[in-house]
């Protein structure tokens, strides 16, 4: 797998997020200031910065539990995301030292591995959804046939430039060195967790990455989605060492458990804390449904590639052309590319066929 030095931002395809006009400037990015912010009893959420990130910040969020602080999430390990964490809890009379425990909705480093750094220190528990263990143990293992996974997926899209692109900017995968340990805890789907002061559920939503868990309280009506469902943005796909074949197939399922839940309040990784988890939910369907459609008409023209397809179609609210996206968020379009197209194959609306070359190539059925 080929993968970024630094958290980025999911490219926002189409138009699923609100529009700039909806809300100013200065309301949009409220989210970012310091905390804590109490978004219910005993529950408060604290941005963490992003600071070589377009999202601008991580939420973790501090739960008061019966014997200290549990955390949803962590931050990236950064010394200034240690500082703002430990400035944030001091101002609800609190330090690092009672944070018993990490609950972490999924593998990526903004919200993994400070919690790895600070049990070095403290020693308090890292609990991590059990299906991260297979990229988790490809970064552990340096396995060089893991890692290699997007660099084989850019090369199956016909993505050729951006393989040379990425070279020459000096990309490498994470490594152990980069924060990342074995959990002490694997979380399982359906597994609860009694904090004295309420319980929490973990409910298993695959798709952003393989182990993405959110936690319920359904007695106070919250839901920690981690990445799961942002306000804002549409959650990027398979950005992770050992991702599933069909990453958008478990993604679309993973939202509709969340939609036969009874509705809770978002309380998002990435934004602002949002009053319904079903409205979000529809709008990110009928993103998909409207990619998927969008690209279907692409292979019209079929065969083609992912690339191809990527370069065709437009990006993010403001309808921008593949190319004039940053390299990241470039790597990241042809991941989204790939799975929606890989989704119409699954679904028989369209075939794929594999070149000598390696290079995939789509195009409709019949």
């Amino acid at each position: 797998m080929v993968c970024q030095n630094v958290p980025v931002r999911p490219p926002d395809p189409g138009s699923a997020g609100h529009s700039p006009g909806e809300q100013s400037r200065s309301q949009r990015h409220q989210w970012l200031e310091e905390g804590p912010h109490q978004v219910a009893p005993g529950v408060h959420r604290i941005p963490l910065p992003l600071p070589m990130d377009g999202l601008r910040a991580v939420n973790a969020y501090a739960i008061e539990a019966s014997d200290g602080l549990v955390m949803i999430d962590s931050g990236w390990l950064l010394d200034e995301t240690e500082a703002t964490l430990k400035r944030s809890l001091a101002r609800m009379g609190a330090g690092l030292g009672d944070i018993r425990s990490f609950l972490v909705t999924h593998i990526h480093r903004d919200h993994f591995t400070q919690a790895i750094a600070l049990r070095r220190t403290f020693g308090m528990k890292v609990a991590l959804g059990i299906e991260e263990r297979h990229s988790l143990h490809a970064l552990l293992s340096r396995d060089p046939g893991a890692l290699s996974t997007r660099a084989m997926r850019l090369i199956s899209a016909g993505a050729h430039p951006l393989i040379e692109k990425m070279v020459q900017a000096g990309m490498q995968p994470p490594t152990p060195d980069d924060g990342y340990e074995e959990p002490d805890e694997w979380i399982t789907s359906g597994q609860s967790f009694d904090l004295g002061t309420r319980t929490l559920e973990a409910i298993a939503t695959p798709g952003h990455t393989r182990g993405h868990v959110v936690f319920a309280d359904h007695a106070a009506g919250l839901l920690f989605a981690g990445d799961h469902v942002l306000p804002h943005i549409t959650p990027s796909i398979s950005l992770e060492a050992a991702p599933t074949d069909l990453p958008l197939h478990d993604y679309i399922e993973s939202l509709r458990l969340v939609r036969q839940m009874p509705d809770l309040t978002l309380l998002p990784a990435h934004g602002p804390v949002a009053p319904s988890v079903h409205a979000r939910v529809d709008e990110l369907l009928d993103h998909h449904d409207a990619r998927l459609r969008i690209m279907s008409a692409v292979l019209a023209d079929g065969p083609v590639t992912a690339y191809q397809v990527a370069l065709a179609v437009k990006w993010t609210s403001r309808e921008r052309n593949l190319v004039d996206l940053d390299l990241i968020n470039q790597v990241l379009a042809i991941g989204e590319t790939q799975a929606h197209l890989d989704l119409l194959v699954a679904r028989g609306q369209a075939t794929a066929t594999v070149a000598e070359d390696s290079i995939r190539y789509y195009q409709l059925s019949g």
